[in-house]
C-alpha cells in the first residue's frame, strides 16, 4: 500500500525546489536554478524508483506458486 509519508516527502521536496528556483532566478543565477531543478528531479525520481521496486516485488510474490 502507498505510504502517505512518501507523498508528503515528495510534495515538500517539490515546494522547496520551487522556492529555491524562484530565489535563484530573481538573484540572476539562472544556471544554479537549472542545476537545482535537475537535482530535485533526480531526488524525486529516486523516491519513485523505490516505489516501483516495491511494486515489482509485490507482483513477483503474487504470481509465484
Amino acid at each position: 500500500m502507498l505510504d502517505i509519508n512518501l507523498l508528503f516527502k515528495i510534495a515538500v521536496t517539490s515546494i522547496l525546489i520551487i522556492i529555491i528556483d524562484k530565489i535563484l532566478k530573481t538573484s540572476g543565477k539562472e544556471e544554479l536554478a537549472v542545476i537545482t531543478n535537475l537535482a530535485g528531479i533526480v531526488i524525486i525520481m529516486l523516491m519513485v524508483i523505490t516505489l516501483i521496486e516495491k511494486l515489482f516485488t509485490a507482483v513477483r510474490t503474487m504470481f509465484q506458486f
